[in-house]
């Protein structure tokens, strides 16, 4: 497991899972369909993400594909730093 993954899991099973053990959530385990994170719980969540990795979640990556999964979240963190680290000049 990643270290940026570790600290995304620990956010959530510190914040979100109240009473449910930490091995409930999987790396692919979907925040929104196991009722782990409502519409308020992601608000919290990419808050968090932007404090504590830095980046700005922009309006149209607030979707699930890139913010419903532990594995999902970490794909998105690494293309984030991708796209810092590159502007988009060089990416042609």
């Amino acid at each position: 497991m990643t270290d940026t993954k570790s600290q995304v899991r620990s956010y959530v099973v510190d914040n979100f899972l109240m009473g449910r053990r930490a091995s409930d959530l999987a790396d692919d385990t979907p925040f929104l369909a196991r009722g782990i994170l409502d519409s308020t719980g992601f608000l919290e969540l990419i808050g968090f993400l932007e404090e504590r990795f830095g980046i700005t979640v922009e309006d149209d990556e607030m979707i699930p594909e890139n913010l419903n999964t532990l594995n999902a979240i970490e794909a998105y963190l690494a293309r984030k730093k991708v796209s810092a680290a590159c502007p988009s000049e060089c990416r042609k």
